[in-house]
């Protein structure tokens, strides 16, 4: 499909496309700066290319054009995705894409601080995850990954008489005539929800105008949990990422793992082992399990229903008890390997799974019984921190976010991976998009990942975890002690790094919160010159502001809960 919609790019745009390519399924387009709108008007309205899914950027300081900038379309429907690159030379600026999506705020704001790329027409161009002060762009191949920077100076990136005179066009633009019940700046309250309160994780940050407790603007701010994670990965072999992709969505980090490994297998041409790939689909289904669980406990915690709280998290440390005996840790795993996994399952594992997914089913069902019906829970919920289906894919929201509008995207179902295609489980959906239909979504999803388990557990075979390729696995002991050619391979690997040829490739697959997914650029050496996260939480969260316009405050902390925004992934 996608190389067909290639073909239609240049069937329509001739000699302004200036290239074209494909790697192991991923395709890509290059087009001229000012014809980029055109290309990206097109997949969007006829090419079925509905969702700006991320923006990458890229440096290339030893080319005249230094820096590109890929636009990852892609389809909801069907395996159809394309990756639009523009090449620019420093200072040039690439069009906003910001009229076509909304999601393209966000994405472009990142590759203008992390690069330094400017965007014609972006309508709020500035820092987006590094501090106002911070000088220089971090990810720019001539910025030190050591260079730190003491920033003390107090944000100030909004103002109350900003964010009240843009409340007060809106006013305006609503009663042109002046007549009537529009609001005036001076009637308005400026109110910050965190960062530093629990309801905000600690890491949040929404500047809200309130007209009494009715939210009438707000913007968002995000950054106190930023990492870089990308730069790091540029200063570390490609197995020594892995323990930083646990730090990403710290409540399923599992799934990290194994989808950062298929992203680089992918461009090592890499199949793991039967056992293995079974095996990750048991590891990634329990994580996305002891992912829902948290979230909706403690969004049930929020909302005064702590008695859930303890239906949910009981079966939470119950699944954690199983990660702690696989791999010595319950938070950061570290268990997945390019290539397989760090070691097998642990005797009576899996009648140990069984039976906590039994423990599984009774706590659904008790929290079901309990939510259901309940008048406040449906008073807190229903109908709250709504969003349209048209915005939820304008903002690029994936996962249990976007099914709850009534969209049946998946990434399991839409791009398999794991042999996902032969497993039987339904994609539970919802109508309305509200906090309600994003919880009970969460509830019928823990049911589906238990019957992946089980059929997962039936058809487990045996065999190794591991692929039988001394270029990306590390050696058995007992060639490391007993064989010259044994500490030499592991030397290597251990110093120099898994040598993976050049090239780029896209791995993703279906994270608790949405697509979650690793572009991955390789020079030929042990490692990786760029790697980009597509974080689901990322786009959620620049929809949070415009789901809680109109809303009372008490009901902007429902809906984040719901949202379920993981700062570690976030702000990677």
């Amino acid at each position: 499909m996608s190389e067909k919609l290639v073909q239609a790019l240049r069937q329509e745009f001739g000699a302004d496309i200036l290239a074209a390519s494909a790697y192991r399924g991923d395709h890509h387009v290059t087009v001229a700066p000012a014809r980029v709108t055109a290309v990206l008007r097109y997949l969007q309205q006829r090419g079925g290319c509905e969702m700006l899914a991320d923006v990458i950027g890229v440096d290339y300081p030893d080319r005249e054009q230094r820096f590109d900038v890929i636009y990852y379309v892609r389809s909801l429907s069907a395996p159809r995705q394309v990756w639009v690159r523009v090449s620019v030379r420093e200072g040039e600026a690439v069009p906003s894409a910001c009229a076509l999506w909304r999601s393209a705020d966000w994405h472009e704001r990142e590759v203008y601080d992390l690069f330094g790329v400017p965007f014609a027409g972006h309508p709020d161009l500035r820092r987006i995850l590094c501090h106002h002060e911070f000088e220089g762009h971090a990810l720019r191949k001539d910025y030190p990954v050591e260079l730190g920077q003491e920033l003390s100076a107090p944000e100030k990136l909004f103002s109350d008489h900003d964010i009240a005179r843009a409340a007060h066009r809106a006013s305006l633009a609503q009663n042109p005539t002046g007549a009537g019940d529009e609001i005036h700046p001076s009637d308005l309250l400026t109110v910050n929800l965190g960062p530093s309160h629990p309801a905000m994780h600690g890491c949040l940050r929404a500047e809200c105008l309130l007209d009494g407790e009715t939210i009438v603007e707000a913007r968002a701010e995000i950054g106190y949990l930023h990492r870089c994670f990308e730069k790091e990965a540029e200063d570390h072999t490609w197995a020594e990422v892995m323990p930083y992709t646990d730090r990403l969505n710290y409540c399923s980090p599992m799934l990290n793992n194994v989808i950062y490994a298929l992203a680089v297998e992918k461009l090592l041409h890499v199949e793991v082992t039967p056992r293995c790939r079974v095996i990750r689909v048991i590891v990634s289904e329990l994580s996305r399990i002891i992912d829902h669980l948290v979230c909706v406990g403690t969004n049930l915690v929020d909302m005064g229903a702590l008695t859930m709280y303890w239906y949910t998290f009981y079966v939470r440390e119950a699944m954690c008890q199983i990660i702690e005996k696989l791999c010595g840790s319950r938070l950061t795993t570290n268990y997945a390997r390019i290539g397989g996994l760090s070691h097998d399952l642990y005797p009576g594992c899996e009648d140990e799974v069984r039976t906590k997914l039994r423990m599984l089913e009774e706590a659904v069902r008790d929290v079901v019984k309990l939510a259901a019906r309940n008048r406040i829970f449906l008073d807190r919920t229903v109908g709250i921190g709504a969003i349209s289906r048209a915005d939820a894919v304008s903002y690029g929201l994936t996962g249990p976010c976007l099914r709850a509008c009534g969209i049946p995207y998946d990434v399991r179902k839409v791009h398999p991976t794991l042999d996902y295609q032969e497993y039987d489980f339904d994609v539970p959906t919802g109508e309305d998009g509200d906090t309600h239909a994003r919880i009970m979504v969460r509830l019928a999803e823990m049911v589906q990942s238990k019957r992946i388990i089980e059929q997962a557990l039936q058809k487990l075979p045996a065999g190794p975890v591991n692929v039988d390729e001394p270029r990306v696995i590390l050696p058995p002991k007992a060639k490391v002690y007993g064989s010259i050619e044994g500490v030499m391979n592991q030397f290597k690997l251990i110093y120099e790094g898994i040598q993976v040829p050049a090239g780029a490739a896209y791995g993703c697959g279906e994270g608790a919160n949405g697509e979650l997914g690793f572009y991955c650029i390789a020079d030929g050496g042990g490692r990786p010159y760029r790697i980009k996260v597509r974080p689901p939480c990322f786009p959620i969260y620049g929809a949070f502001t415009h789901i809680i316009k109109g809303g009372m405050v008490a009901d902007a902390i429902a809906t984040l809960g719901s949202l379920n925004i993981i700062a570690g992934e976030l702000d990677r």
